[in-house]
């Protein structure tokens, strides 16, 4: 029995954990012992990470639609068609007629080639993938103010924490390991723990104090915690004077935020507020802890650049333990985001609209005339393609018509591609209307990297042959570019992509297959001679001096009124993960959660005589779905959650597809709906 160290497919955790197989099949997992994040546990999802590997119903040929049916095909004629249409609308149609979603599953060199083929053969900068769905709005946020758009700090610095402030994360279901840290740390070790979140989470079980603000009004509660420090001089001072800038318009912002106001706004009592704030300033390693109950909304940025504001506030940023800490949500979200696979950068962050920046690619790419204005963000190719305006899309990796809001509009903008290109693991519910379907290979089926939720680039190793003739992404991306004419795209391995990543990425400038072993390097490890950076900031922040960007509360897009009384929000199960198109097909998973249900309040459920396991007929302005119901404490009344996992009741049919103007990241926590008894 062959035993094959890799990373975890799942969240962004990272955890090491050996494959057991046979030569021809995976028979088993085991946790690495010695692994920094798995200390030899594993979540359940982690566990069972071979079941869907071994899927009867993965793909394993080309399927070419033909007369509105999928036909069998060679991989000759499937790339022979790809190629000839997509070099037809691009002569036809020009190049930013096309389209490309890149994938937080596929792993670093994947994401790095599918980036390069937009670019560099295609010439267009439409290149996104899911990150535009979850953290995009910590980019930007984080940027804006610190000069990095990531996790400050480290997993095992979760450990040594004196206090956590946790917002808008569900971390033991999301983040099992990290959740587990944490929990430690309180238990163990006396930490503090602040809970704010609409949902009675299982977290405040374990808290000093919990907070329920009212569905979109984060920025409010976190400038009412400012004004406190402020007011009552708990602030550092020496920290704000030496390391930031932008002190003054902060303080004059949040100086009509006093707690009586915020509560107005958030229902958070005031005492609440100021609680929060004295034990937050007061505490010197505390660490911010977020996930998408922060970034999705209209108002993500703000609310990322809130905390950030916060922790420079009390001088909690740049030291161990300490810090914001953006907990990505998928296996690859951050590695997606550091090789380039959005619309405005080259991989490393680095600006399409810097003229230099283009020159140096466009030297090491062997190529000319790089495009010089950012691209489509993942929701406007949604509209480009609905509209007539994107031609083509070929999407690796990725379901947008369950995890994209609005998904009756997905939906008709997919039918209305002229061509469209999915490749994948699995026939999709939005493979289901590709032109062309590609057979990909799963975490275990190929060598290339991941990069996890705390910078950390690990190694990802092949165990076992990918089925039939399913081929691994990186090596479709490259016969697509040599097809395309450009040769700049031959590899013998993915190591040598990793090469070639290195080279033009100063982050990853160090970082090569040999020192990845055996359990990685984080990010930025600017030379072969760096040892990695466990935490960011420490002396300075990456843009020099961190900035104060206040801003002031506005309210969610949709509020409820005489129609739409409720207020949805949605979120992610311990038991699945995202779409459900690996989990379902795991059988201990599928048998604990195997249906979708919404959440209602005890206060709700009486008005409206409903009791749980009985359905309902929730309807938003876009849509409706039937589904059945849990009445429980854990959601005040007014407000209902969904998991968006379920095809069968797709919480993503009735999400909104308003999107927060800086980072066009959609509001997917706040959603106003009816419900009607069935």
């Amino acid at each position: 029995m062959a035993k094959t160290l890799t990373t975890c497919p799942y969240c962004g955790c990272g955890c090491g954990l050996y494959l057991s197989s046979n030569n021809k099949m995976l028979t088993g997992v085991f946790p690495s012992k010695n692994h920094p994040v798995a200390k030899g546990s594993l979540c359940v999802k982690g566990w069972n990470s071979y079941q869907f590997v071994n899927s009867k119903e993965r793909l394993t040929v080309p399927l070419i639609k033909k007369n509105g049916n999928f036909v069998e095909a060679s991989w000759d004629e499937a790339l022979t068609l790809i190629v000839s249409r997509l070099k037809d609308i691009k002569n036809n149609s020009g190049s930013d007629s096309i389209a490309f979603f890149s994938s937080a599953k596929a792993t670093n060199e994947e994401n790095y080639l599918l980036m390069k083929l937009a670019r560099a053969v295609f010439k267009t900068n439409n290149i996104d993938h899911c990150a535009r769905l979850c953290h995009a709005s910590t980019i930007t946020g984080l940027v804006s103010t610190f000069g990095s758009g990531a996790m400050t700090n480290s997993i095992n610095e979760f450990e040594d924490a004196e206090l956590f402030l946790i917002t808008g994360s569900d971390t033991t279901a999301q983040h099992p390991l990290i959740g587990t840290r944490i929990i430690n740390a309180v238990k163990d070790k006396g930490a503090k723990l602040i809970v704010v979140d609409p949902r009675k989470i299982e977290l405040v079980k374990y808290a000093d104090i919990y907070a329920r603000q009212n569905l979109g009004t984060d920025v409010a509660w976190i400038n009412g915690v400012m004004n406190v420090i402020i007011s009552e001089d708990l602030h550092d001072k020496r920290f704000i004077m030496e390391r930031t800038e932008g002190f003054e318009e902060l303080k004059e912002v949040v100086k009509d935020y006093t707690p009586e106001y915020v509560e107005e706004i958030t229902s958070i009592p005031a005492d609440t507020i100021k609680q929060i704030a004295r034990m937050y300033a007061t505490h010197k390693k505390a660490m911010i802890v977020y996930a998408m109950g922060i970034t999705q909304h209209t108002t993500g940025v703000d609310n990322v650049r809130s905390l950030a504001n916060l922790a420079m506030l009390t001088g909690h940023v740049g030291f161990p333990s300490t810090g914001v800490n953006p907990l990505r949500g998928q296996n690859n979200v951050q590695g997606a985001c550091d090789v380039g696979a959005l619309p405005d950068v080259f991989t490393g962050y680095q600006k399409v609209i810097n003229p230099e920046i283009r020159k140096k690619f466009e030297k090491a790419w062997g190529v000319e005339d790089l495009p010089d204005k950012p691209g489509l963000t993942v929701t406007e190719v949604t509209d480009g393609l609905y509209n007539g305006n994107v031609k083509a899309l070929f999407i690796m990796g990725e379901n947008p018509v369950i995890s994209d809001p609005d998904s009756n509009h997905v939906r008709k903008a997919l039918q209305n591609a002229d061509f469209l290109v999915v490749q994948d693991i699995f026939l999709t519910d939005t493979a289901v209307y590709a032109d062309v379907v590609l057979p990909g290979a799963t975490f275990a089926e190929k060598d290339g990297t991941f990069t996890n939720t705390e910078r950390r680039v690990e190694r990802v190793r092949k165990a076992v042959d990918p089925p039939g003739a399913a081929k691994a992404d990186w090596e479709i991306i490259s016969e697509i570019a040599d097809r395309m004419d450009y040769k700049g795209m031959k590899y013998n391995h993915p190591s040598e992509i990793m090469d070639e990543i290195a080279s033009v990425t100063p982050i990853y400038g160090g970082i090569d297959y040999d020192r990845l072993d055996p359990w990685g390097l984080q990010w930025p490890c600017p030379t072969k001679d760096h040892p990695g950076t466990p935490y960011l900031h420490k002396d300075k922040f990456s843009k020099g001096k961190g900035s104060f960007v206040p801003a002031h509360y506005q309210a969610p897009f949709e509020q409820p009124d005489e129609m739409y009384k409720f207020s949805l929000t949605t979120g992610r199960l311990y038991w699945h993960w995202h779409t459900r198109t690996m989990t379902e097909r795991t059988n201990v998973l599928e048998r604990e959660a195997p249906e979708p249900f919404v959440e209602m309040s005890m206060e709700d459920a009486e008005r409206l005589s409903i009791k749980s396991g009985e359905r309902v007929r929730v309807t938003s302005r876009r849509g409706s779905v039937e589904v059945k119901v849990v009445v429980t404490d854990r959601m005040k009344q007014g407000n209902l959650y969904m998991p968006f996992h379920y095809r069968e009741a797709a919480a993503n049919v009735l999400t909104s597809n308003a999107i927060d103007p800086q980072a066009k990241i959609p509001e997917y926590k706040v959603s106003t709906v009816k419900v009607e008894k069935l």
